[in-house]
This record gives structure tokens, sequence and C-alpha cells, in this order.
């Protein structure tokens, strides 16, 4: 009988499946799990979309590496908002794409790589299908999550110097911030020992509290950002990356895996994505605004877990919420809470974070938000009063 490949078997399921499949047996569950926002785009970029359906252009391939405007527009987007001047612009079907692409053209099977816990189990998974089995975890700082510069620096000074560090900023799943001074040390230390950084910026725009997110660049540095979260775009599936111009050859083997995976992103994506850019990045911040009372609300209802148990949510639309150790199998409370509360959350050890949960305040309106809060301090003040009871 034929056989199906080691590295696919070997490689974790993912969590938004098994979330969906949960999901689909219970009615009227609010979900706090898949990472989303409530708005769409901007309504003067869908009404610019729905006037170039017919046009031809936009059923042909375009270029690889993006359409040449929408590529233009985010290098000045680059140069305004993230200070990354010397960086060249690849499109891709997302951010998630947008990493695999660099896995595939930075790492070959066997190398070592290194990710910080609680990690985004998409990028885990890209690791773990395309053939890298040393995947180096390494540990958050217990009090804010921010990855540990110290370990790093011992880490690197092994043999083999692990080939690729990634860290994302404002973080999936946490919500943490890494500062300014903190993504330069971990840059330097990956540039002394040759290794690439990856940084996924995909949350760029979601701060909170007076925070800034900030950008880096360096000849050994690839920054991923993403049109999903920020423009309420995540169905169209537009992301990109920004790589050193002056590393040679990078961009064309960078084409090589775009043009066997996507070919090119899809054309009207690509132009709704031109004309978000139009509207412009205060549109976006406008928007995450109305979050901060949605992070409140949902930061009462895990009060029932105790103080000091919610950590995060500095950026990102994310918290993540430690539950008492009688109760640490995450996935049975999720399942539990789904089941009885109609609230749906995201366990943390798909992230590395046996006994966490994951929980999104960005993707339901207010109604939606206060009703899910209800259900979710409910479901914690029954748990930690009586277990979970069926």
């Amino acid at each position: 009988m034929a056989k199906l490949a080691k590295r696919a078997l070997e490689t974790e399921s993912p969590v938004m499946v098994q979330i969906q499949q949960l999901l689909g047996g219970i009615k009227g569950a609010v979900s706090l799990g898949q990472g989303v926002v409530h708005w769409q785009p901007p309504e003067q970029a869908l009404d610019k979309v729905k006037e170039i359906v017919w046009e031809p252009s936009t059923s042909r391939y375009g270029a690889d590496e993006g359409l040449v405007e929408l590529r233009e527009a985010l290098v000045r987007k680059l140069n305004q908002e993230n200070k990354l001047y010397n960086s060249s612009v690849m499109v891709t079907a997302g951010a998630n794409q947008a990493f695999v692409n660099l896995v595939l053209t930075l790492c070959d099977a066997g190398d070592s790589v290194v990710m910080f816990a609680p990690y985004y189990f998409n990028a885990y998974m890209a690791f773990q299908m395309t053939g890298i089995t040393n995947i180096l975890v390494g540990p958050g700082d217990p009090q804010t999550l921010q990855p540990d510069a110290d370990w790093l620096e011992k880490v690197l000074s092994t043999n083999p110097v692990p080939k690729l560090v990634t860290v994302v900023n404002p973080g999936n799943p946490s919500g943490t911030y890494i500062p300014e001074p903190l993504l330069k040390r971990i840059s330097e230390l990956c540039k002394s020992a040759g290794s690439w950084l990856v940084v996924d910026n995909t949350y760029e725009y979601f701060m909170y509290d007076g925070l800034k997110h900030s950008c880096i660049e360096g000849d050994h540095i690839v920054n991923i950002f993403s049109f999903s979260k920020a423009y309420g775009m995540m169905g169209w599936r537009v992301g990109y990356i920004a790589y050193p111009s002056d590393v040679e050859g990078l961009g064309l083997q960078l084409l090589k895996v775009q043009d066997n995976i996507p070919i090119c992103a899809s054309i009207i994506s690509q132009r709704l994505a031109l004309y978000s850019l139009e509207v412009g990045s205060q549109w976006v911040r406008d928007k995450v605004k109305d979050l901060v009372k949605h992070r409140g609300l949902l930061l009462e209802a895990l009060s029932p877990l105790g103080e000091g148990a919610v950590k995060g949510g500095e950026g990102a639309i994310y918290l993540w919420a430690k539950l008492p150790e009688k109760h640490s199998d995450d996935f049975e409370v999720v399942r539990w809470l789904a089941q009885k509360h109609g609230v749906v959350l995201i366990p943390g050890s798909a992230s590395g974070g046996k006994g966490y949960v994951r929980i999104t305040f960005g993707g339901l309106k207010d109604a939606e938000c206060e009703v899910a809060a209800g259900r979710l301090r409910k479901g914690l003040e029954e748990l930690m009063r009586d277990g979970m009871v069926e």
C-alpha cells in the first residue's frame, strides 16, 4: 500500500480545524477562539473592487512578486510607517504563506530553528511539515512573556548554530509586546551567530495603552506583514514579505517558492489591498481603539481565575490565561466550556502552553462580546467552584 509522507503525518493537526469541528456540533456557541476582527474592509475600497470585476486583467495571472502598483505603495508604507528603508517586497496569499515561503527559502530539512513559547501554532506546523525536526522552543519571561534573550544567547552559541529565529510582535497567542531594545538585542544576537531573524508584524497596528510598535531591518532580518486583521481582509488572503534588498539572490529564491505555491496572490485581492492602503492606516487605528473595551470585558470575565492568571494583551487581539492546576487539561476545559456554556476558546497546548487558554477580543461586536464575556465568567466561576460538571 502506498504510504503518506512522514513529514505530513508528524505535523500537528491544525487547532482551528479541531475547534471548527467542535463548534459544528454546538448550537448558538459564540467564539472567542479564532483570531479574526469583526470589521470588513473599507467601504470605499470594496466599492472600487466592484468596478474591476469585469476587467480582463483581474482574471489573469499577475507578476509572481505582486502587482507593481501595490509593491510600490508598500515600499512607501514601509519607509513612512515602519522606518524600513532597505527592504524589497513580495506579496503573498496571507502571512501564513509568507512564512512558509521563508522557511522553504532559508532553511533545509534537518536544520535547527528557534521560537519562543507560547508560540504561534501555524509557524510551528510550517517547520514540521518542511522537515525541520529540531525546533528549539525558548522560554518567555514569567511575568511579561517576552522572549528570554539570555537563553537565546546561550542557544546561539551552540553547534550547529540554529539557522533561523522567529518572533511575533505583538504576539500571537499572547498579545505580548516586544519592546524595541529587546528586539534589537535579539537581532544583534542573531547577526553575530549568523542566523536569520524572521519577525511577524501581523498586528503592527494593534497596540494599546500608549505603546508603539517598531520594526528593525538588516541583512539578516526578514519582516512579515498582513492585511488580514488590519483591514478586515481575512478571506481575501493578502500578506507580504519585506526582505533585505542587498542580500544577493534572496528575491530570486523566494520567487522559486512563490511560483510553485500560489504563482501570485489573487489579483482582485491585491487590488483591494491597494485601495485599502489608499484609505490609510488611521482607518485601522480608529477600529482598533474600540477593542480596548472588549479587552476590558474579557479581563473581567477571566477574573475568577485569580490574580496574576492573565497575561499579555498589550497588543494584538489576545489574552493568555492560566487554568487552575487541577484543571490543566486545556483541551478538556475548552470542550467543556463550549458544550456546557456555549463559549469557545483556544487550548494553550496548541502553542506549547499546556494548562493555558488563548482568548481573542477582536472577533465580536459590542453586544456579542458582552454575551461571550458573560458566558465565560459564568463558566469559569463554575469551574473554580465545582469543577467540570456536565
